[in-house]
C-alpha cells in the first residue's frame, strides 16, 4: 500500500512539473519578445507549441516575429493557425486584414472587415484605418 501511494505521489509531482514548465515556455518567450530578443523568443514559442499545440498565443507571437523578419509565408501560416484555434482573435484578424490590404485583395478585406467589426473590442479604432486604406485602394483602381 505504501509503495502504491509513493508511486502516485511521484507521478503527480512529475505531471505538475510538466504543466508548470509548459506555462514557463510561454511566459518566458513573451518576456524575451518584449525585450526584443526575437530569436530566443521564437525558439521558446516553437518549443511551447511542441508541448501545447493548441496554444493560439504562441502562433500569434510567431506571426508577429515572422512579420518582423519579412517571412510572409510563415507569417500567414501562423495567423491562419491562430484564427483556426481562436476564430475571434481580433489581433490576428487585424494582421490578416493588413496583409490582404497590402496585396490589394479588396473583396477579402471587405469580408474580413465585417467579421472584425463584430468581434472587435479593444482594436475597434482600427476600423477607420481599414476603411481609409480600402478607399485609397479603390481610388487607385479607378484611376
Amino acid at each position: 500500500m505504501y509503495k502504491l501511494i509513493k508511486y502516485f505521489l511521484i507521478i503527480f509531482l512529475i505531471l505538475t512539473f510538466k504543466v508548470n514548465s509548459k506555462e514557463n515556455f510561454l511566459e518566458d518567450a513573451k518576456k524575451l519578445f518584449n525585450k526584443g530578443k526575437i530569436e530566443e523568443s521564437k525558439f521558446l514559442f516553437q518549443r511551447n507549441i511542441v508541448f501545447n499545440p493548441k496554444d493560439y498565443e504562441s502562433y500569434l507571437y510567431l506571426a508577429k516575429i515572422f512579420e518582423k523578419e519579412d517571412n510572409e509565408i510563415e507569417e500567414d501560416k501562423n495567423i491562419n493557425t491562430t484564427l483556426l484555434l481562436e476564430p475571434n482573435n481580433e489581433e490576428a484578424m487585424y494582421m490578416l486584414i493588413d496583409n490582404k490590404l497590402e496585396k490589394s485583395d479588396i473583396s477579402k478585406v471587405k469580408e474580413l472587415r465585417e467579421k472584425f467589426e463584430i468581434i472587435c473590442s479593444s482594436l475597434c479604432s482600427k476600423l477607420d484605418s481599414i476603411d481609409l486604406r480600402l478607399s485609397d485602394i479603390d481610388v487607385k483602381n479607378e484611376s
